[in-house]
């Protein structure tokens, strides 16, 4: 026998403390974890003996819990794939590593293999230290399947991790033996364990079998997925807990949907809207998290085309009886059957939201922070279901200042309202302080305010809604005195202003493309817009940022031709003339989230003005 001593990376020790004291706040769940891992490595050898027939198990398939009132010990043995001496030092020598992950790397190259791999629950680095939540001492014995040596990985998860090997007297598989922490005696019940695999691994399909000494074995659990249940015999509790168990979630689930249907098409979906969004829910590739089963037998957790990529926060399983079982994953994501139980199940989805929505506000409120930027994709990129995702779209109202949807904007719109205005702007606080809001606020009309870099895309991909155009308010495509009862002297105001406009057009000369005078403004000079063809700023903001050659287009500077400033124009003398005009010009640009086009001109034109006024 050869004995190795390491100590764990930086910090793992300090890490394995937060993990074993903070991470998990029911100590219950380390035999969760434990044996989801014990599955992991049953599939794991399955689907590798499919191209390598020498690491089949030529026996079944089976998880054996061992407990030991006496010596206050757990044991949990396995059938599957094993470690090698490298895997122990990967996979339990540093924190958070999953064995999973580095199985992943490892077939990245085979074209099917990788979405067999993902089958795996996969949070094998952390879940496995879970076990020292309640052991003080933990010993991984562990054969290789196509090796012959033993390997024995022993810690105590604070001072390091020792690695031995023996010669025989161990078959394929992996034990994790558990010495129990004084305060975690009672773990050593057999009744007590027996509970805890019924409460949170009943589903795993491979059989549990738990015994205490040479009592008789007996299963555990059921090995019944749950998703193949009568939703009636389903409890909210083991719903949620598998969830946790069976996904490899840590928050509480916003929806449940769990269905069976049966028809042309046959299969069954049991889906979760979780509360709180992942990490990697803006990764480029916006991969979904709805595994694929076919007749219980898991195919793929990186099926595209199950669910659109703009619900990809959703989780769960679908299992169907319509596709056969050795089809290609390409098939699958080309099959006529799966688009048309996606377009079943995206169904279900925006239908439970919109319950959800109408039922909580605050709750769905809470959602929508959590996912509303990711559902908007949707509003963009698919046609078919935009008007169903629109009707669960939340944005902010001006005039309410708060969340409302669509149908309610509709709703209160006044007379001879028939356009559902916007404004798209960086942030909620430049929004709200924007000069194109003024005409609005004084006519009492809602105007959506929107924040996310997607909105003007959508509105601008979208165009309606029931209807209703949507417009950008910093756009001169409106008239907002069609909305009033504005009388014909206030219109020969406007006529009369146009001489200022036209001398303050001259003073900008080519920054603008033209200069016009309006009613919208109430106590601002001046704001710039869009003219015919241009873009909303926002997007143009946006393009402006993806590519450092794409200029815009000129601007509409409109001027409130009652405001004191404007009125002075015309009495300055020439210089200053200019002088005004151009800073009228850079604060309107100021005001819409852009800097001075001239910044050294700007600072001599305030010099100025300050000392000629």
């Amino acid at each position: 026998m050869t004995l190795q001593t390491h100590n764990f990376e930086a910090d793992t020790g300090k890490i394995l403390n937060i993990v074993i004291n903070s991470l998990y706040s029911d100590r219950d769940i380390f035999l969760r974890e434990l044996l989801s891992n014990a599955s992991d490595a049953i599939h794991k050898r399955k689907f590798l003996g499919q191209t390598e027939q020498r690491i089949l198990n030529p026996g079944v398939d089976e998880i054996f819990v061992n407990v030991d009132k006496k010596k206050k010990t757990i044991d949990i043995l396995d059938t599957g794939i094993g470690l090698s001496a490298a895997d122990l030092t990967e996979t339990l020598g540093t924190i958070a590593r999953s064995g999973t992950s580095s199985f992943l790397d490892s077939i990245e190259e085979a074209s099917d293999s990788k979405d067999a791999a993902k089958a795996l629950i996969g949070k094998f680095g952390v879940g496995f230290y879970s076990a020292f939540m309640v052991a003080e001492k933990v010993v991984v014995t562990t054969r290789k399947a196509g090796e012959s040596v033993i390997n024995v990985w022993e810690s105590d998860g604070q001072s390091g991790y020792t690695i031995s090997n023996l010669e025989d007297g161990f078959e394929v598989g992996t034990s994790i033996k558990l010495f129990l922490r004084k305060d975690a005696k009672e773990y050593a019940d057999l009744n007590k364990i027996k509970s805890l695999i019924k409460k949170y691994s009943d589903h795993i399909l491979v059989p549990i079998f738990i015994q205490s000494g040479v009592e008789e074995k007996e299963q555990a659990n059921s090995a019944q997925a749950l998703w193949t249940k009568s939703p009636s015999d389903v409890s909210k509790e083991e719903y949620d807990e598998f969830y946790k168990s069976g996904l490899g979630s840590f928050d509480e689930p916003y929806v449940t949907i769990h269905n069976k249907t049966e028809g042309s098409i046959d299969f069954t979906n049991l889906l979760y809207v979780p509360k709180t969004a992942p990490f990697d829910l803006f990764e480029p590739e916006r991969k979904t998290k709805v595994g694929l089963y076919i007749n219980r037998v898991f195919i793929s957790q990186d099926v595209d085309g199950i669910i659109p990529t703009w619900l990809r926060f959703v989780k769960g399983i679908l299992d169907t009886t319509s596709l056969d079982l050795n089809v290609s994953r390409e098939m699958v994501q080309n099959s006529p059957v799966i688009k048309k139980i996606s377009k079943s199940l995206t169904k279900r989805v925006l239908s439970e939201l919109k319950k959800k929505m109408k039922k909580d506000k605050e709750g769905y409120d809470a959602f929508w922070d959590q996912f509303g930027k990711v559902l908007k994709e949707g509003l963009y990129e698919d046609a078919e279901n935009r008007e169903k995702i629109a009707e669960i779209t939340r944005a902010y109202s001006f005039k309410h200042e708060k969340m409302i949807n669509l149908d309610n904007y509709i709703e209160e719109m006044v007379e001879k309202q028939d356009k559902i205005y916007y404004l798209a702007a960086d942030t909620l606080k430049q929004a709200k302080s924007s000069p194109h809001l003024e005409g609005f606020k004084a006519k009492d009309v809602d105007v959506l305010l929107m924040t996310d870099p997607i909105d003007a895309f959508w509105m601008s991909q979208m165009g309606t809604y029931k209807e209703k155009p949507f417009l950008s308010v910093s756009r001169d495509k409106y008239d907002l005195s069609e909305l009033s009862d504005e009388s014909q002297e206030d219109n020969d105001k406007i006529q009369e202003t146009d001489t200022v406009a036209a001398l303050i057009k001259d003073c900008l000369a080519d920054l603008v493309e033209d200069v016009k005078a309006t009613t919208s403004l109430v106590e601002s000079p001046v704001r710039l817009v869009a003219g015919e063809g241009g873009l909303d700023f926002n997007l143009e903001r946006i393009l402006k940022a993806q590519n450092a050659d794409f200029e815009g287009g000129k601007k509409i500077l409109e001027v409130n031709c009652n405001h004191e400033l404007v009125k002075k124009i015309p009495d300055l003398s020439e210089g200053l003339q200019k002088s005004v005009s151009r800073v009228l010009f850079e604060q309107a640009r100021l005001l819409d989230g852009e800097m001075p086009s001239d910044p050294q001109q700007f600072s001599k034109d305030l010099i100025l003005i300050g000392s000629a006024l």
